[in-house]
C-alpha cells in the first residue's frame, strides 16, 4: 500500500484504516503517513550520505556480528542505510561463511575459515546448519579419522528463534546438538582482528 497515494490510484482513508486494522480515525492516519513519510525522507537523506563512502569499522562489526547471528541481507542493509549488495560484499571481504539457500547443500567454506581440528568451547560456524555453533568436545570412542577422514566433534548449533515463532516471551534463541566432521565447521578467530566478540554469539 502507498500511504500517500502516489504513483497509484489513491484509496479512502477509511479503506486505509481498514488495512490497517485501526479505527476509521482521519488524525491517528494521519499521524501514521507523516511519520512513514520522515522515516522515508531520512532513509533517503542517510542512504546519500554514505554512498561512495568505505565501510567504517563500526559498520564491518555490525554488519558481522549481525550476520552471525540470523540477520538477512536486507536487513543488515536498512540498519547501515545501504545496499544489500554493499553488505554482501563485507561479508565476503572479511572470510565470513555465506548462508546458503535451502536445498543448495552444504556450503563450500573460505579459505581463512578452513582448519582441521577445534577446541572445546570453540564457537564456530556449522556449514551444515548454516549456523553458529559450540564445540562441545571431539569424538574419540571410535576411528572417525580413519572413517571419514577428517576428526569428529559434538556441537551445540545456536538458532535464531522469530518472534512469530516463539510461545515463551522473552526467549529469541534456542539451538541443538548435532555431530559434524572438521570439514564442515569454520573457524571464526580470524574475526576477533576486526573486534567482533565472538562470545555475544552465544544464546541462552
Amino acid at each position: 500500500m502507498n500511504p500517500t497515494g502516489e504513483g497509484e490510484q489513491p484509496i479512502t482513508k477509511k479503506e486505509a484504516c481498514g488495512i490497517l486494522n485501526i479505527a476509521y480515525n482521519t488524525t491517528r492516519l494521519n499521524s501514521i503517513i507523516e511519520e512513514f513519510q520522515r522515516n522515508q525522507e531520512y532513509t533517503k537523506k542517510r542512504k546519500s550520505q554514505n554512498r561512495g563512502k568505505p565501510a567504517s569499522e563500526g559498520e564491518i562489526r555490525l554488519a558481522v556480528e549481525s550476520y552471525l547471528e540470523g540477520d538477512g541481507l536486507s536487513e543488515i542493509a536498512k540498519q547501515l542505510y545501504r545496499s544489500p549488495s554493499f553488505v554482501k560484499a563485507i561479508i565476503e571481504r572479511v572470510g565470513v561463511p555465506e548462508k546458503q539457500k535451502a536445498g543448495a547443500g552444504t556450503q563450500l567454506l573460505p579459505e581463512s575459515c578452513c582448519a582441521e581440528e577445534f577446541e572445546p568451547e570453540e564457537i564456530v560456524w556449522s556449514a551444515v546448519y548454516n549456523a553458529p555453533a559450540i564445540v562441545y568436545h571431539e569424538m574419540t570412542n571410535e576411528d572417525y579419522e580413519a572413517k571419514y577422514g577428517a576428526k569428529c566433534y559434538q556441537v551445540y548449533v545456536m538458532q535464531k528463534i522469530e518472534s512469530h515463532e516463539n510461545f515463551f516471551p522473552g526467549v529469541n534463541a534456542g539451538g541443538f546438538y548435532a555431530y559434524s566432521a572438521a570439514y564442515d565447521l569454520g573457524k571464526l578467530a580470524h574475526l576477533r582482528e576486526l573486534g567482533i566478540n565472538l562470545k555475544n554469539l552465544e544464546r541462552n
